[in-house]
């Protein structure tokens, strides 16, 4: 046995022993991460609905409030490959219990900022504490349900981009009821009350501490990723793409990129394997990922600012639109995840790729003989069952070639759709700041989004099938 294989074997438990675990103590295991997950889900946008008030407050500028949001992306991007390799070599456990700690210690302190800055430096750390949440919780996950960790996980999985569609809302209550510290501070009862039930619950876990942390790896893949997203970043503030705000950015991540490349195939022990990144069924679903991110993801963000740029719909109403995507998911999700042993991983992708390209078209399309917000409501719900169809195979369509390594591959999934969504938005951003119709300008781009959806439809036949369980 290689040593690969030695320490994928001392990572993952035994099925037997997970299987013979009480099923309501697995069952409280599953509520505790989930709880997790949705906390930091919701973080990602409830600060979008509350960003004129904090900027009033703070007398911040359009560009610092926006930070807020835009380096709480990055820090997610920037750590979950990391979380997720650290938590299958030092334990889940205490991966998930120090980036609780984490996230909740940085939501006090974001609720008591007193400028801008502060907060923005704030959002930077707590981002690498919820970002690091989301590897290691479906690490715990898959330790826990044995032969069912397939649909555990499916099922887990989905809550994230539920919670990113109720941000907004919760959001808006709060700035209408409270003011928007209490956004950070219902973090701190809830984070408290995670790590508590966390300590108690979990049991420990070892991992498979084969080695060193490759300090080389880790240092040029995080320079790339910071790199690539600044630069996109500065784009979505309007920067034009030949300026050396972009350019000079995007140059150093390819350089960093070729380093972490030419370390990784050389490194006895790389921080990433080029498995993980370019292997069978690991290459095109980073791929898939990366532009589900960008056009199922990114487009979340955009459509409250759709309706109210085309359609003239209030600031409130249209953020309860994406009410309907998640309504869409929820009643297709769980659904999903118990079939797939039947279906298969290709087929739900490529129907549920196509849904959401059709809903996009639809919100494209003006009103037929309905109000625009009816209209674009059964759009965004046509959206959501796609979502709820794709995402449960999409999530674990490589997982069963890396059973001792499942934080580390939801940690680069995570990171290649959430680089895919930060890029959508900069790009959208910059497109429609300089159009004479915005509202337009967005609506063609959910085409180009929809049209993307589509073309990748044929990548899903690379991805390897499996039926049943694993």
């Amino acid at each position: 046995m290689t040593q690969t294989a030695r320490a994928e074997a001392s990572a993952a438990p035994s099925p037997a022993r997970a299987d013979d675990e009480p099923l309501p103590r697995r069952g409280l295991v599953f509520a505790i991460v989930s709880i997790g997950l949705f906390m930091v889900s919701v973080d990602g946008t409830v600060v979008a609905t509350a960003l004129s008030s904090l900027q009033r407050e703070l007398h911040a500028g359009v560009q610092w409030g926006a930070w807020t949001i835009t380096i709480y992306s990055l820090g997610q991007v920037l750590v979950m490959p990391l979380a997720g390799k650290i938590s299958d070599m030092y334990g889940r456990k205490r991966v998930f219990l120090a980036a609780v700690v984490l996230f909740t210690a940085t939501s006090l302190l974001c609720g008591l900022a007193q400028n801008i800055q502060m907060l923005v430096a704030l959002r930077a750390v707590q981002a690498l504490g919820g970002g690091s949440i989301m590897p290691a919780a479906s690490g715990i996950v898959s330790d826990h349900f044995g032969r069912n960790r397939d649909r555990a996980l499916g099922m887990f999985t989905s809550i994230f981009p539920i919670g990113g569609v109720v941000g907004p809302i919760l959001g808006g209550i709060f700035v209408t009821y409270w003011s928007w510290r209490g956004i950070f501070l219902v973090n701190v009862p809830i984070g408290i009350a995670l790590v508590l039930l966390g300590a108690a619950f979990f049991p420990a876990t070892q991992g498979h501490r084969g080695g060193r942390l490759d300090f080389v790896g880790t240092l040029t893949m995080a320079a790339t990723i910071l790199s690539a997203m600044i630069g996109i970043a500065v784009l979505g503030d309007g920067v034009a793409w030949h300026s050396p705000g972009v350019l000079v950015p995007e140059a150093l991540a390819v350089v960093f990129g070729w380093l972490f490349v030419r370390h990784t195939r050389r490194a006895p022990a790389p921080f990433i394997s080029l498995h993980l990144l370019v292997g069978r069924g690991f290459g095109v679903m980073n791929v898939i990922n990366f532009l589900y991110g960008a056009a199922a993801i990114g487009f979340g963000a955009l459509v409250p600012l759709y309706a109210q740029e085309r359609f003239g719909i209030s600031a409130l109403a249209s953020g309860t639109l994406l009410t309907a995507r998640a309504v869409g998911m929820i009643c297709i999700a769980g659904i999903a995840v118990f079939a797939l042993r039947r279906t298969g991983y290709r087929l739900p992708m490529i129907v549920g790729f196509l849904l959401v390209s059709g809903g996009l078209v639809m919100m494209f399309l003006p009103p037929a003989g309905l109000s625009a917000y009816v209209w674009l409501s059964i759009s965004a719900a046509i959206t959501g069952l796609g979502m709820g169809l794709a995402v449960p195979a999409a999530n674990n369509a490589t997982l069963q070639f890396a059973k001792g390594q499942i934080a580390g591959v939801s940690g680069l999934r995570g990171m290649f759709r959430q680089a895919g969504s930060i890029i959508a938005v900069s790009v959208v951003t910059a497109v429609i700041a300089q159009a004479s119709d915005p509202g337009m300008s967005l609506g063609v781009s959910f085409l180009v989004l929809a049209a993307t959806l589509v073309a990748i439809v044929p990548a899903v036949f690379l991805v390897p099938e499996h039926r049943g369980s694993w």
